[in-house]
């Protein structure tokens, strides 16, 4: 995926945007060597720092002799800053940032003869950002290897004929044949065969689903035991798994509002530690408290244990994992901000269609009137139905022939507007709507019918009455089923603390309260408007300090952008839902949703812990290097290893699994 290449490192320690030196921005196509350089120096001053101390400790090394050996491990420690602050030079973003302060300690600890101390300092940081790169590309590998799931080939049919070609030649309305077990490469619809995909590197689903002609396939899924054809349906570039790369590197990319923040302290740190060097050189001499070897040590101290390494990395660390371990989960959160607002959210606002419900109308109640029957008032229906585009007719004709019913041909369908529809069977004209197509009839509905849809239309469901000729036949309930996991789904959320669940639906009160019920929401805002679910968010935003509203990415584009974090149901396959919102449940997976909010916040608890504890082994350090309570190798040690805990400590995330309700 050539996306990939062009991610960047998050790792940045310095006041500017390139990588801290020594972190190569892609290691992609380069030798194990050039990808280990770092650890490989950084391991070469260590031995000729201990080749050195220990020659000159118990062998008697000339002075000189130790100095050069001491020269070469400063080289092989600040090599790879010497590269990075290189390059920063050639890009124009050379500043004073924490390597320049590393470099400026070792040089003063030369000065002062301390060369044991001062190569030390260049081993530990150089080693530091050796283990740092290393943390931090696992991480990133989690989101490199998406691009590791689609095959490079696919087997084109042309002509009766297979043949083997690159993923590039393959274009939309091609048939691509997957045998068993093999990786699909394309997205698009099964066109012949039948078999079972896990879709888990893709959606998270941990169950494969069954695929059959029509079904949607995305590329980078498994097949099962069954041979399937495929037509194409995304050029490569456009499919599913390529956007998901190419928006989770985006995201990658974006600060958090904590890291924004760090940045902005570390750009007036940085000179303030140096403007702190020089008094410390300058004052304590002048004032006759220290001698002048003894000022300048303690500032070249101060100038380590200052540093703000842990305090720079530990938020960008965090949120490359956060973001790397949701997408292996099937959610996808657009950038460090949208994560961290995601985790403050106390309310959430859902779309009931499609969202709380499984989007796809059902016949949930067959009531023949007096002597009809079940079999006969769903079979003139579905007769009519089928000619029919309404979701309500779609619904009636699924029920039909999951029931394997037979049906008689039907004539041309007449629409009645905004109440129902006409068409002849058997010699007699159907008709089938709401109790309004029947205004004008003589004599009206009967009370059995009128009773029936009084009944049904309390309980939520949309009806459909059927009449064909003189003869009433009956009632039929049709519902958007909530989805199986949704009340589960809320209950879980509820115990993570979000103390309010609404629900939004353009449907009447009565679908709105039968629905909002089933699935334990607190309250119900029914015959909404879009620009009235604008409104709902906006006064829930008044209420709550942060809000989210879950939604299909479509028709609910206005009120995602409103609340606090929007969140899209079915990204996987929908490209407006990648898009629209600040974070897409690619599976469809409602259930997902506490994992995501669950998983942004240990991801700010994470962050506060590395802002914490950076800010406090800096200030410990500052004192006590200031005091001379401590020296440059243990500043060293302290400083690093805070370095690296602050690394290891949001690499937790890559971890971190579904709360347990």
């Amino acid at each position: 995926m050539p996306m990939l290449q062009t991610m960047p490192a998050q790792h940045t320690t310095g006041t500017d945007a390139a990588p801290r030196a020594g972190t190569p921005e892609s290691d992609d196509g380069k030798s194990i060597f050039h990808r280990h350089a770092g650890l490989v120096l950084s391991v070469s001053s260590a031995v000729l720092i201990v080749f050195a101390w220990t020659l000159s400790r118990w062998a008697e090394l000339p002075h000189p002799v130790a100095v050069a050996i001491y020269l070469m491990a400063y080289a092989c420690g600040s090599f790879m800053l010497g590269v990075g602050a290189v390059r920063n030079v050639r890009r124009g973003s050379f500043s004073l940032n924490i390597d320049f302060l590393m470099i400026v300690a070792a040089i003063g600890a030369a000065v002062l003869g301390k060369w044991a101390e001062g190569a030390f300092l260049l081993f530990l940081f150089s080693l530091a950002n050796a283990l740092e790169h290393y943390a931090l590309g696992r991480a990133r590998n989690a989101i490199r290897a998406l691009a590791d799931l689609s095959p490079p080939t696919a087997r084109l049919l042309q002509n009766g004929v297979e043949t083997v070609v690159s993923i590039d030649a393959v274009s939309v309305g091609d048939t691509v044949v997957v045998r068993p077990a093999e990786r699909i490469p394309v997205d698009g619809r099964v066109h012949s065969g039948s078999s079972s995909v896990d879709q888990s590197p893709i959606t998270g689903e941990s169950v494969p689903v069954e695929k059959t002609v029509g079904d949607e396939v995305f590329a980078g899924t498994i097949n099962g035991s069954g041979a399937i054809e495929i037509i194409s349906s995304r050029a490569v570039g456009d499919r599913t798994l390529d956007r998901v790369i190419r928006l989770v590197a985006e995201a990658q990319t974006q600060r958090a509002p904590t890291q924004v923040l760090t940045d902005r302290l570390t750009r007036i740190f940085v000179p303030a530690v140096l403007g702190l060097a020089v008094l410390l050189i300058v004052v304590p001499p002048l004032l006759s408290w220290l001698t002048w070897s003894e000022s300048f040590y303690r500032a070249m101290t101060v100038l380590v244990g200052a540093s703000p390494c842990a305090l720079a990395l530990g938020t960008p660390a965090t949120v490359l994992a956060g973001i790397a371990q949701a997408a292996r989960k099937g959610v996808l959160i657009k950038g460090g901000a949208h994560m961290e607002n995601l985790g403050t959210v106390t309310a959430i606002a859902f779309d009931k269609t499609g969202t709380l419900t499984v989007g796809k109308p059902e016949v949930t109640d067959i009531v023949p009137a007096s002597g009809a029957t079940p079999v006969e008032l769903l079979t003139i229906a579905a007769a009519v139905e089928r000619r029919s585009q309404h979701p309500l007719a779609a619904a009636v004709v699924r029920r039909a022939t999951q029931d394997s019913l037979e049906l008689p041909s039907a004539g041309d369908l007449q629409s009645v507007t905004a109440k129902g529809v006409r068409s002849p069977v058997g010699g007699q004209v159907v008709e089938i709507g709401s109790l309004k197509l029947w205004d004008d009839t003589p004599g009206g509905v009967p009370d059995e019918i009128r009773n029936q849809v009084l009944k049904l239309q309390a309980a939520g469901r949309s009806i459909v009455v059927v009449r064909w000729g003189a003869r009433w036949l009956g009632v039929l309930g049709v519902m958007d089923r909530p989805r199986p996991s949704a009340r589960d789904t809320l209950n879980t959320l509820r115990t993570l603390g979000l103390r309010s669940l609404v629900m939004l639906t353009g449907d009447n009160k009565g679908v709105g309260a039968a629905v909002g019920s089933e699935v334990g929401v607190d309250e119900v805002h029914a015959d909404l408007l879009p620009e009235d679910k604008v409104g709902v968010i906006k006064e829930m935003l008044k209420t709550h300090r942060a809000v989210a509203m879950a939604g299909d990415g479509v028709n609910d584009a206005p009120a995602l952008a409103q609340a606090t974090v929007g969140i899209a149901m079915g990204g996987a396959g929908t490209a407006v839902a990648l898009e629209t919102a600040d974070v897409a449940l690619m599976g469809d997976d409602l259930s997902r949703l506490p994992f995501a909010i669950a998983l942004s916040r240990r991801a700010r608890a994470i962050i506060r812990q590395n802002v914490i504890f950076a800010l406090a082994v800096i200030v410990v350090l500052i004192i006590a290097g200031t005091t001379g309570l401590a020296t440059i190798g243990p500043a060293v040690l302290l400083h690093e290893g805070s370095t690296i805990l602050v690394v290891l400590n949001a690499l937790r995330l890559l971890a971190f699994d579904t709360p347990r309700n």
